[in-house]
C-alpha cells in the first residue's frame, strides 16, 4: 500500500474511539499520505489536538473561526485539498448532519463542501446505531455515494455488546488504499452478481435452504458500484440490506435463479455467482400446509435443481468474465477446481466454511483464488476487501 502525496483529511468527532483515530494517522502518515485532522469541540475532550497535530505533522483545525493556515477560506480549501474524507470515529450527530446538510460547525461544513470521496466510520452504542433515524440517514448517504466502514460487533465502552465498535485503524488504511488506488477502473462494464439463499418450498410455510446472508455477493455489488461498474443483484434469501444503486432482481427458488441468469447473462462483461444456491428442490410441494401426525414421520422426495452455474457457463460469450464460489467443508482445492473445469468458469473463489471467520453469516471470509493457472491464497479479511481483490483479478483476467 503506498500513499505517497495523497492529501487525506480526516474528521473526529467525540467519541471514545478517538484514541484509535491517532494510530489511523500514524499509519496514513507511514504510508506517505499527508494528513489534515478536523476535530469537533466534543473530540478535544477525549484526545488532545496536540496529539494529531504532532502526529500528522500538520495544524489541527477545530474551530471555523480561528486563523486560517491556509491559503484561502479554510473550509473550503480543506475540502478541495483532499483526495478522500475520512471521519473516524463518526457519530450518530454529525451522519446525521450530512444526511440533512446541517453545516454548524468546522468538520460538518468541510464535509458538505468537497468534492472529494467521503469514507465513513461510524461509532456508537448499539441502540444508537440500530436506530430507525440512524438507518434511515446511513441509506440516504449510500445513496448520494458515501462509503461506509463498520462498526464491528463487540464489547462496547458503555457495557452494552453489540454492534458499534469502530472499525480497526488497519482496516480503515486498507479501505481509503484501495479507494484511492483503484478509481473507476469498472465504468462501462456491465456486471452482474448473485447473493444471498434460494429457498425450496415444501408448503406455504415451510421451506428448505441454507445459511447464506447475502453478505459476501452484496459486498462484491457494492464495490463493482464504487469503481463504476452498471450493477444488477439478483438475490434470494438475505438478512442485510441490499446495496443502494444497483439493479435489483429478487428471485426466490434455485428454478427462479436459474431463470434470472437464463435472461440476464448474455448482457453483461462480468458475471460474478456468490449465491448459496439449494442443489435439491421438493418433490411433491403442498398447496397446504403440511400436518404432523403423531408417530409418523415426515418423507420429503428431493429432485435435483439445475446446475445454473454450469448453464451460465454453457452460454459464455466470447469476452465474458464468469466467476464462481466454492463453499466446502473438505477436499477445499481439489472440489473448487473440478467445478471450476466443470462449469466453464474463469475463476472460482474457495473457502472451508468450517473455519471461524470464513463461513455464513460473518463480516470475514478466508479464501483462494483459483484459475487454470494456479491458486492465490489469501488472508483472512473482510468481505468487502475481498470483494475488491476479487475484481481486481477479474480486470487482471479481461487484460
Amino acid at each position: 500500500m503506498d500513499l505517497t502525496g495523497r492529501e487525506i483529511v480526516l474528521g473526529v468527532t467525540g467519541g471514545i474511539a478517538a484514541y484509535k483515530s491517532a494510530e489511523l494517522v500514524s499509519r496514513l502518515r507511514h504510508l506517505g499520505a499527508k494528513v489534515h485532522v478536523i476535530m469537533t469541540e466534543n473530540a478535544t475532550k477525549f484526545v488532545s489536538p496536540l496529539t494529531f497535530q504532532t502526529l500528522s505533522a500538520n495544524p489541527v483545525v477545530t474551530d471555523t473561526f480561528q486563523a486560517p493556515e491556509y491559503w484561502n477560506v479554510e473550509h473550503v480549501a480543506l475540502a478541495k485539498l483532499a483526495d478522500i474524507f475520512v471521519i473516524a470515529p463518526a457519530t450518530a450527530n454529525i451522519i446525521a448532519k450530512m444526511a440533512t446538510g446541517i453545516a454548524d460547525d468546522m468538520l460538518s461544513t468541510t464535509v458538505l463542501a468537497t468534492k472529494a470521496p467521503v469514507l465513513v466510520a461510524p461509532a456508537m452504542n448499539t441502540g444508537m446505531w440500530t436506530a430507525a433515524a440512524t438507518q434511515e440517514n446511513i441509506r440516504i448517504l449510500s445513496e448520494r455515494g458515501v462509503r461506509f466502514i463498520g462498526p464491528e460487533s463487540g464489547i462496547l465502552a458503555c457495557g452494552d455488546e453489540g454492534a458499534g465498535r469502530m472499525s480497526e485503524p488497519e482496516a480503515i488504511a486498507e479501505r481509503i488504499c484501495g479507494m484511492l488506488s483503484r478509481g473507476k477502473d469498472l465504468a462501462g462494464l456491465k456486471v452482474l452478481v448473485t447473493a444471498g439463499a434460494t429457498r425450496e418450498r415444501m408448503d406455504p410455510v415451510r421451506y428448505i435452504t441454507n445459511d447464506s446472508s447475502g453478505k459476501m455477493g452484496f459486498a462484491i455489488c457494492e464495490a463493482a458500484r464504487d469503481r463504476g461498474a452498471d450493477v444488477t443483484a439478483v438475490f434470494g434469501s438475505v438478512s442485510v440490506p441490499v446495496p443502494e444503486r444497483v439493479r435489483k432482481v429478487p428471485i426466490e427458488s434455485a428454478q427462479d435463479l436459474y431463470d434470472a441468469m437464463m435472461k440476464e447473462a448474455p448482457g453483461h462483461d462480468v458475471i460474478i455467482q456468490a449465491a448459496a444456491v439449494c442443489d435439491y428442490r421438493v418433490d411433491d410441494k403442498k398447496a397446504t400446509k403440511i400436518k404432523k401426525k403423531a408417530g409418523e414421520p415426515l418423507v420429503l422426495t428431493l429432485t435435483e435443481n439445475p446446475d445454473v452455474a454450469k448453464a451460465v457457463g454453457e452460454i459464455k460469450k466470447e469476452g465474458q468474465i464468469l466467476c464462481g464460489f466454492a463453499a466446502e467443508t473438505d477436499h477445499v482445492k481439489q472440489n473448487a477446481q473440478a467445478k471450476l473445469k466443470k462449469k466453464n468458469l474463469d475463476l472460482i473463489i474457495a473457502n472451508d466454511v468450517t473455519v471461524p471467520g470464513a463461513g455464513f453469516n460473518v463480516d470475514t471470509n478466508i479464501a483462494s483464488l483459483i484459475t487454470e493457472k494456479g491458486t492465490e491464497e489469501l488472508p483472512l479479511m473482510r468481505k468487502r476487501e475481498l470483494a475488491d481483490v476479487i475484481l481486481d483479478k477479474v480486470m487482471e483476467m479481461r487484460k
